[in-house]
C-alpha cells in the first residue's frame, strides 16, 4: 500500500526537501493548487461563478510553529476576504480552514486557535459567507469539534468536517445532523493507526454511506466530498429518499480533479463547490492528493522522468 508510506512522507522534511527541487514538480503542483497569491486565485473564482459553480478556498500551510505565523495565516485569510468583498464575489465563495494553522498544536493552541479563526469567520460572516472547519488527524478532533461548538453561538453557519475512515465519526455525525449545520464528509486522508480508523477501502466505504444516510436523513445541510462516482450516485439517491430537494444538499470535489464532472452535476441543477487551494507552503496537501489516488503517482513520476 503506498499511501501509508506517501502519507508518512508528507511530515518528512528530508522529503519535503527532495519533492520541491524535483524538476517536475511544478507541473503536478499547478493541477492541485491555483497559484500562490489572491490575485492568482481570483480568475478561477469568476471562472467558476460563470460557470455556475462555487469554490471553497483554502490557503495551505499547515507547519505552525510560532505564534507570529499563526497571525500571519489568520491575516492571509482576512486579506482574501477583503478581496473578494471588493470583487463582489462573498457568496461565491466561501474558506475552509485547518485549525493547525492557527495554532492550534502550540502551547495554549485551542484557545489560540480560537482566538485566531474567530475574526476569520467574523469577516466571511459580514460579506455573506461562512468558514468550515477542515478536519485533520484524530488528535486534533476534539479540539476542533470545541471550536465549532463555540463559533457557532454567534456564526451558526459555520461549517465542520467529519471523516468516514474514523470509527468515531457515525457518532459525530449523528450529534451533527440537526438543524442549521453544515458537515462536508470525506473519506479522509491522513495516516490513521488502526486502533482508530479502519483501513480497507471497501470497510471506509460503507461507513460513508452509513454517515451519508444519517446526514441526509438529519435536518442540516450535508456537503458530500468525494469524486468516486458510486458514492456520487449514493448521495443523489439518498438525496431522493430523504425528500431533499437539490439544493438542500451540495456536492464538493478538488481543483484539478474531475472537472467535467464538476460541470456536469451543475448543468443537473446540483450545488457544485470546487475546493480550490492556493498559496506557497503547498507540501502537504500535495501529498495528502498523491496518497488519495495512485494514478496522481503515477502522473507525478511520469512527470519527474519527462523533465529529468
Amino acid at each position: 500500500m503506498l499511501g501509508p508510506v506517501i502519507l508518512a512522507a508528507s511530515r518528512s522534511d528530508k522529503m519535503r526537501r527532495f519533492i520541491s527541487a524535483a524538476p517536475g514538480t511544478k507541473q503536478v503542483v499547478d493541477r492541485f493548487i491555483a497559484g500562490e497569491t489572491v490575485a492568482q486565485v481570483v480568475p478561477i473564482i469568476e471562472d467558476a461563478a460563470d460557470k455556475g459553480l462555487e469554490v471553497t478556498l483554502d490557503v495551505v500551510g499547515e507547519d505552525i510553529t510560532t505564534p507570529e505565523q499563526a497571525a500571519a495565516a489568520r491575516d492571509a485569510y482576512l486579506e482574501l476576504i477583503g478581496r473578494l468583498e471588493k470583487l463582489g464575489l462573498g457568496t461565491k465563495a466561501e474558506m475552509s480552514v485547518k485549525l493547525s494553522m492557527f495554532g492550534q498544536a502550540l502551547d495554549g493552541g485551542h484557545e489560540l486557535a480560537l482566538a485566531n479563526v474567530r475574526p476569520v469567520v467574523e469577516a466571511a460572516a459580514a460579506i455573506g459567507t461562512t468558514v468550515t472547519l477542515d478536519a485533520e488527524d484524530h488528535t486534533t478532533l476534539d479540539s476542533m469539534f470545541a471550536i465549532h461548538e463555540e463559533l457557532r453561538k454567534d456564526f451558526p453557519q459555520t461549517g465542520c468536517v467529519i471523516q468516514a475512515y474514523l470509527f468515531r465519526t457515525e457518532d459525530d455525525a449523528r450529534r451533527l445532523a440537526a438543524a442549521g449545520s453544515r458537515v462536508r464528509i470525506v473519506k479522509g486522508a491522513y495516516k490513521e493507526p488502526a486502533s482508530v480508523a479502519y483501513q480497507d477501502k471497501a470497510e471506509i466505504d460503507k461507513a460513508y454511506v452509513r454517515i451519508l444516510r444519517t446526514l441526509m436523513e438529519g435536518e442540516g445541510y450535508p456537503m458530500i466530498g468525494s469524486h468516486d462516482p458510486r458514492l456520487i450516485a449514493i448521495a443523489q439517491e439518498l438525496g431522493r429518499k430523504a425528500g431533499r430537494k437539490l439544493d438542500e444538499y451540495e456536492f464538493q470535489m478538488l481543483y484539478g480533479i474531475r472537472s467535467d464532472e464538476h460541470i456536469r452535476l451543475a448543468a443537473e441543477g446540483h450545488r457544485m463547490r470546487v475546493y480550490t487551494a492556493y498559496g506557497t507552503d503547498w507540501y502537504g496537501y500535495f501529498m495528502r492528493r498523491l496518497a488519495e489516488k495512485p494514478a496522481n503517482l503515477l502522473f507525478f513520476g511520469r512527470s519527474i522522468l519527462t523533465k529529468g
